[in-house]
């Protein structure tokens, strides 16, 4: 049987020199933070802790416990996470989207998809310096 590709992967991953994989995961990290600051710009909030909750987590790290969206997870060697709320703060979901009692404040994912883009270009740019200095 076969599995579905993954130990391709995985030495394909191993053959990606060290100084590459740290470049990437750098800029992973500052598209991340790039994300982050979008939203917390636009919270519902000027300070708080729902504001201070908007957390970036990097590669190989566990996201906050409560956090949205998803709760504590063990992100991605090639992934970072832009994460809101934790132990202390557990309503994000409800001031996102609303109650019954009071209005949707979305702040998160529409954070999220203005800034996905220069996200994405940075994350391009990161990987292919990283990819041309290596050589």
């Amino acid at each position: 049987m076969g599995d579905g590709g993954i130990s391709s992967f995985q030495r394909r991953m191993r053959a990606i020199p060290l100084a590459v994989r740290e470049d990437v995961r750098l800029g992973l990290i500052g598209a991340a933070e790039d994300i982050a600051d979008t939203i917390r710009s636009l919270a519902p909030v000027d300070d708080g802790d729902l504001k201070a909750s908007i957390e970036v987590t990097a590669p190989g790290e566990a996201t906050p416990p409560y956090s949205q969206p998803g709760g504590s997870n063990i992100v991605g060697p090639l992934a970072a996470a832009v994460t809101v709320g934790n132990t202390d703060v557990r309503y994000p979901h409800l001031v996102e989207f609303g109650t019954s009692h009071s209005p949707a404040q979305p702040f998160f994912w529409p954070g999220f998809r203005l800034s996905r883009a220069r996200a994405l270009a940075k994350i391009k740019r990161a990987v292919g310096k990283a990819v041309r200095t290596a050589r």
